[in-house]
């Protein structure tokens, strides 16, 4: 652990490195480059106001995808150094894996989509590859972020075959069937490990889940046993977090445990050997697997559809999809260089200028300009 990287490790002098050639970095490995990218990037900084489960404007403790990414980040940088994978690379993807994602969370994209419909759909995580493809706008060189393949490859989860074909090597895997890097499977899991644990705590917070609710759960009552053995009179507040960080510690003990199993038995020697593989080799083991799903599946039916949020889901909808009429009805409603760009084009073209507009939006601008639109 921590004595260097793995022969199945990502590794910068083997990447398939950049869209556009530019000199290397002088102090920095290139993940670290891309990295420092994304955290500059404007997409980064909207974060902080774009929903995780809450609206921003509900309460200030709660998290947004700002905070989210910045905790999944540091689940993917523990296990990658555990693991002796690339942790400034795990970082990297960590960090972008959200940076297409609509206003209001769930409820945004899927209205967004729902728009979308017949001009190719909308995908927060084909969105997230656009914005460090594309729309971030910084370097006289070159468009987006001119990131390297690989953190490339990891914010890319998923992908039909269609979207697949026209994003030439990067898309490949989807045709082919093949893994991503370790470092790309460990963020994807570190991504479901922290916005299961952490919507626990926030709708504790909210006080939409009860301890009663909760101690239903497997991963959530061992816990919860642990804690209250340890500490009898410990009031609610710390009670949820010493549980909270129990139940990620667990997941993630269990997620190295497992993966090295997975790699020893593989008999993996090289990220091509990764790619090659059957399925993911990332994995938490089947007991602890189960008690994680149906954690989430707890979430989706006592906190996601709770009459509360779908309260908040149903605002959403009606403010993505009178945002999306009224700026397809008037394309000058949209600031100009969104304006000029979809002057210029026409159907499926122009409807995609509309939903990268919306889709940068934060909550409370998205918020605002649906009420401009009354005046």
């Amino acid at each position: 652990m921590g004595g260097g990287l793995a022969p199945y490790a990502a590794d910068e002098s083997q990447s398939r490195g950049r869209q556009y050639d530019e000199p290397g970095p002088t102090f920095r490995s290139e993940y670290q480059r891309d990295r420092d990218r994304i955290i500059h990037s404007t997409a980064f900084r909207r974060l902080m106001y774009k929903t995780q489960v809450f609206v921003n404007h509900e309460g200030d403790l709660y998290r947004t995808r700002l905070t989210h990414s910045l905790e999944v980040s540091q689940i993917g940088r523990s296990v990658a150094f555990a693991l002796d994978l690339n942790e400034p690379l795990t970082e990297a993807i960590c960090l972008a894996h959200d940076l297409g994602h609509t206003p209001f969370g769930h409820a945004g994209q899927d209205t967004l989509n729902d728009c979308m419909r017949d001009h190719g759909g909308f995908e927060h995580n084909l969105q997230s590859l656009r914005v460090v493809d594309e729309l971030e706008a910084k370097y006289a060189s070159f468009p987006g972020l001119n990131l390297m393949f690989e953190t490339r490859e990891g914010i890319l989860k998923h992908c039909s075959k269609r979207n697949a074909r026209e994003l030439g090597e990067v898309g490949r895997r989807f045709l082919e069937r093949r893994q991503p890097a370790l470092e790309a499977q460990i963020a994807d899991i570190a991504d479901a490990i922290a916005y299961n644990n952490h919507d626990v705590d926030d709708g504790f917070r909210a006080g939409l889940l009860t301890l009663e609710q909760l101690r239903t759960q497997e991963l959530f009552e061992t816990a919860y046993r642990e804690v209250r053995d340890s500490y009898p009179g410990l009031e609610d507040r710390r009670l949820i977090y010493e549980i909270i960080r129990r139940m990620i510690g667990t997941v993630v003990l269990d997620l190295v445990d497992e993966t090295r199993r997975r790699l020893d038995e593989s008999g993996v020697a090289s990220i091509d050997d990764v790619r090659s593989a059957n399925g993911p080799l990332v994995a938490m083991s089947d007991d602890v697997h189960a008690q994680h799903v149906g954690l989430k599946r707890f979430l989706n039916e006592h906190l996601y559809t709770h009459e509360q949020k779908l309260e908040m889901t149903r605002r959403a909808q009606t403010v993505v999809r009178e945002l999306f009429d009224a700026y397809r009805d008037d394309v000058n409603r949209m600031p100009p260089e969104f304006a000029g760009r979809a002057e210029n084009s026409d159907g499926d073209s122009r409807a995609r200028v509309i939903a990268d507009y919306i889709a940068g939006m934060t909550d409370r601008f998205a918020i605002k300009a649906h009420e401009s639109l009354r005046c």
